[in-house]
């Protein structure tokens, strides 16, 4: 006999839906292709590397130019005479007031007025001015002039500064050599004068003036266009001063002329007791400016 055992059916399951590919990212079908970035080659080094300072560019004048800087000066003084006659007023009135006042003082007095030749360029700050403005067709008049050192105060207060101490230190060194020459008592004024005019004690005039030359000489190389660069570019003073320097190397020979004739200019002003310097002073700061001019390249130019 035989069993059979019959096994229960399976219960119904659903059938699962079949799993949905998930999509891909549109990014990754729509991006473009990526072009490889070719190298990039280093610079030769026979390239002129770009300025990293717009360094005022310096030109070269020939020996006729300090003349052609007077004629246009004297050209800007009878077409404007006013206000520069004013400030060869005032240079002529501080000759005459240091005159009362230092007389009992002459070697104060001598150190003073040589000085004089070291500050001029500071002094005469309003004369570049009047000369900017006439050559630009703008007419300058007083005010205007004598305030245009507040477009560039605190370089002008640099430069100013170093003059002075410049200044104090020929003062010094002026006494010293008189007192040296003269150790028995300090002479006089006229006593002074007179061995400069006859001639005597030539140790005492060569080392006077060999100090005051070295003096004016590195007054002359900093400052022969520092100024007139600072007011005309707000350029600052390290850099106004220093491409001065580079003017003066650059053109000795034509500088070395001009430097004569403004002594020649200041002396014969001292020499008729103050009064020609109401009109040498203008003369000589308004041609300065033709100076600074030529020997400065314009902005546009690469300055």
């Amino acid at each position: 006999m035989t069993i059979v055992v019959e096994r229960p059916a399976p219960a119904y399951t659903r059938p699962r839906p079949p799993h949905p590919a998930r999509p891909r990212r549109a990014a990754a079908l729509t991006a473009p292709p990526v072009e490889p970035t070719p190298p990039v080659e280093p610079a030769s080094p026979t390239e002129p590397a770009a300025p990293r300072s717009r360094f005022p560019v310096v030109r070269e004048v020939g020996w006729g130019a300090p003349f052609s800087w007077l004629a246009r000066g004297a050209r800007d003084l009878r077409a404007q005479p006013w206000p520069p006659l004013f400030y060869g007023m005032c240079f002529a009135a501080m000759g005459w007031l240091l005159g009362v006042l230092l007389r009992p003082a002459p070697g104060l007095m001598m150190a003073l007025t040589g000085g004089f030749l070291l500050v001029g360029p500071f002094l005469a700050m309003g004369l570049y001015e009047v000369a900017r403005g006439r050559e630009a067709g703008v007419p300058c008049n007083l005010t205007d002039s004598t305030v245009a050192w507040s477009r560039n105060l605190m370089n002008i207060a640099i430069l100013g500064i170093g003059m002075g101490v410049v200044l104090a230190l020929w003062a010094r060194s002026s006494m010293m050599v008189i007192a040296i020459s003269f150790p028995r008592q300090m002479p006089s004024v006229a006593v002074l004068l007179e061995e400069i005019a006859a001639g005597r004690n030539i140790g005492f005039l060569a080392a006077w003036f060999g100090v005051g030359a070295l003096f004016a000489t590195l007054v002359f190389a900093f400052a022969a266009v520092a100024i007139p660069l600072m007011l005309d570019r707000g350029t600052d003073a390290i850099t106004a001063m220093l491409a001065s320097a580079v003017a003066f190397g650059r053109n000795l020979g034509p500088m070395l002329v001009w430097a004569a004739l403004i002594v020649i200019l200041v002396v014969a002003g001292f020499a008729t007791f103050f009064v020609g310097l109401i009109v040498t002073v203008p003369w000589v700061g308004l041609a300065t400016w033709h100076s600074y001019r030529d020997l400065i390249a314009p902005a546009a130019a690469g300055g």
